[in-house]
């Protein structure tokens, strides 16, 4: 097997040198094209599904395929139409036949089938059916081959020929035709589940939906039902996207010129946390955490209320910022970031320990002091004032609002740097975990951290480090009473979390209840399961790229290494990474996750957008990342194919020549009209 010693584009140039080109091209396609071929894939490109509902019709792919009751009902009357023109001998011999081949459109497997896979390339008419079934067909029923197609090439020569319809029908890796393609039992034991490798790591997919961004650090929508996605730069812009995927021209908020940032790689000042109002559609009040650098030059993190201005809902009003807390930062580093509404209503802030390295602030570090708002997770009421001036209330049942030697504002401590917090919406059917907060706590030499947090919770720094202890004369103190993280890696994994979101969206079912995160450092994205008889998380990695699990149209390959932040909408999932990590580099994208394996049926993800009026130029999405390897005139774009030769390609491989294929109606009619120039300019010759 020339394909699993020499990769693809070393074939085309050693078949470049090769007296025998359409022979060694073949190897080349056949090979790289056999990771590709025969994944579950539907005739509109995407995932396989579930039906909602009952199939009556072809009820053998009910429990998992590419139909919905709608489709299943066209497929029954198709059918019905065909068998009117039969007679009745013909309705018991041939009428098993015709169904099963009419059904394979609702087959997990239908783009494979009828060459799909590719949205360059027309639809074969009939499925790729396997060389014994379609000589049975063709011998019982061949005069029904002219009502299951209006290709007037086979309805001419293939009525009294079996060998030659056969033939055109076959597919070349007969483990996927039909029926073969059901009996497979490596094919079907685990279909419509995710997909691992052998060393379980879970198989997904990506689309960039967003590029040229600066250290993107988070994205959110403002639960408006206008399903705009508001995007922040560190150096402290908010750009608008539409759900068409276009970005306005103007940005939603512009303060780069207040926020602290530099081009430094790795700096951690700038703008850095966001979150909208729960009652934002009413009183268009939303709230960002920002570093600044006062007028005597001290470094501070700024928390403040914006308003959006009530003549445009793409634009917030500069001069409508009231700042609600200011905090002197000791260090450059450890600013913390996440802003979020809990359930409650109540406004969480995730403080950092104020920098340097251990937490070196007093007697038992600012993580580990109550008296100090640093190193903090806390919780406040926006809506309102206190007695005492401040503008903010303190929520009656904080933990610590009795304590005077504790700040009231204070929810939970002995934090480091939590980056990335986020509220688990629950499971959509049953309402479990709603309400629960994972945060990703960056770590110091040796291990990084996930918390679920807890009212009043001591999450350990410094004294700990993940399940470790890190200030040995802290940790043996029996009045620690810590909260153990739920998961924690060595820095031979990653070096520096990045807290996640638990999936709870509609698109991919099989992600739901999910953890899933990554590192900033390594770029290693992973997941956690959660296992309630023995109380414990366990961790999967996700592996982005797999040639076969990802040779759909559109998706991705590869990603920038340095993840920033996650995010999520009504029934997405998304993430944030840049490949040159410096605030002022617009080298940063936006990437949504997609499962291969299996998507929600059609229609049940739909939203309706609340139109919204833009006043500013839409600027549509031009994606920068490179093609899937699925797409093998990529790969092979540089090849020199001879017409001659061309004519004898397997009609498999028609995919190369997208540009003439597309003006033929049949295969072979095709391969006996070609022309030179509209075939060998799509292969660069």
């Amino acid at each position: 097997n020339l394909s699993s010693h020499i990769s693809p584009k070393s074939v085309v140039v050693a078949c470049n040198l090769s007296p025998n080109f359409f022979f060694c091209l073949s190897v080349a396609l056949l090979g790289q094209a056999g990771m590709l071929w025969g994944h579950p894939q539907c005739l509109d490109y995407g995932p396989p599904f579930q039906p909602p509902f009952h199939l009556e019709f072809c009820s053998a792919y009910e429990t998992f395929g590419c139909c919905d009751q709608d489709k299943d009902n066209s497929i029954a009357a198709k059918y019905w139409e065909i068998m009117d023109y039969i007679d009745p001998q013909g309705h018991e011999l041939c009428g098993g036949y015709i169904k099963d081949i009419l059904c394979q459109e609702c087959s997990p497997y239908a783009a494979h089938l009828y060459d799909a896979e590719n949205p360059q390339t027309p639809l074969r008419n009939l499925p790729g059916l396997c060389f014994d079934y379609c000589s049975e067909f063709h011998f019982n029923c061949r005069s029904a081959i002219t009502l299951l197609t209006n290709d007037k090439h086979i309805q001419e020569c293939c009525e009294r020929n079996k060998t030659r319809f056969c033939n055109l029908l076959n597919i070349q890796d007969q483990d996927y035709c039909y029926p073969n393609v059901l009996k497979n039992t490596d094919l079907n034991r685990n279909l419509g589940s995710v997909v691992e490798d052998p060393k379980g790591c879970l198989q997904l997919c990506l689309t960039e939906v967003a590029n040229g961004l600066r250290n993107p650090v988070l994205m959110l929508h403002a639960n408006d039902n206008t399903h705009r996605m508001f995007v922040a730069e560190q150096v402290g812009i908010i750009w608008v996207y539409l759900p068409d995927g276009s970005r306005l021209e103007e940005p939603f908020l512009d303060i780069k010129k207040i926020v602290l940032a530099s081009p430094w790689i790795g700096d951690e000042r700038g703008f850095l946390g966001m979150a909208f109002h729960p009652k934002h559609r009413h009183n268009r009040k939303f709230y960002i955490y920002y570093s600044y650098m006062d007028k005597k030059k001290a470094e501070k993190i700024r928390i403040s209320e914006f308003k959006v201005l009530a003549s445009d809902v793409n634009k917030a009003d500069p001069r409508s910022e009231r700042s609600l807390l200011e905090l002197e930062e000791p260090a450059a580093n450890h600013n913390g970031g996440q802003l979020l509404f809990g359930l409650d209503g109540c406004l969480y802030l995730f403080i950092g320990d104020g920098g340097k390295a251990g937490d070196p602030f007093g007697k038992f570090g600012n993580a580990q002091n109550k008296s100090t708002l640093l190193g903090k997770v806390l919780r406040i009421d926006v809506n309102g004032k206190s007695p005492d001036g401040k503008p903010y209330r303190i929520p009656p049942d904080n933990p610590f609002v009795s304590d005077p030697k504790a700040l009231p504002e204070v929810y939970a401590y002995g934090v480091r740097n939590m980056w990335r917090c986020a509220v688990d919406r629950g499971d959509p059917v049953t309402h479990k975990g709603r309400g629960r907060i994972f945060c990703g706590d960056v770590g110091q030499n040796r291990f990084e951290e996930v918390d679920i947090i807890v009212k009043g919770g001591n999450y350990g720094w410094r004294a700990k480090e993940g399940f470790e202890c890190y200030d040995i004369k802290l940790c043996y103190n029996s009045s620690l009473d810590d909260i153990l993280p739920i998961f924690a890696y060595g820095h031979t994994l990653g070096k520096s979390v990045t807290g996640g979101y638990v999936y709870r969206g509609c698109e991919s079912p099989n992600l739901n209840g999910l953890y899933i995160f990554g590192d900033f450092m390594s770029g290693r994205l992973m997941a956690l399961q959660e296992d309630e008889r023995e109380n414990k998380w366990k961790k999967q990695d996700i592996c982005i790229g797999s040639t076969k699990a990802c040779a759909f149209p559109g998706l991705i390959s590869s990603y920038n290494k340095f993840i920033i932040s996650f995010a999520e909408d009504e029934g997405s999932f998304y993430f944030m990474a840049t490949s040159y990590p410096s605030a002022y580099a617009p080298h940063g994208s936006i990437y949504k996750f997609v499962d291969p394996a299996r998507r929600a049926p059609p229609g049940k993800c739909k939203h309706k957008p609340i139109p919204v009026k833009t006043k500013s130029k839409r600027i549509p999405f031009a994606p920068l990342a490179s093609k899937s390897l699925g797409d093998l005139s990529a790969v092979l774009g540089s090849a020199k194919l001879p017409i001659k030769l061309f004519r004898r390609l397997p009609p498999r491989l028609r995919y190369l020549c997208p540009v003439f294929w597309h003006h033929c109606d049949s295969q072979d009619s095709c391969l006996a009209a070609t022309k030179p120039g509209r075939c060998l300019n799509s292969l660069g010759g």
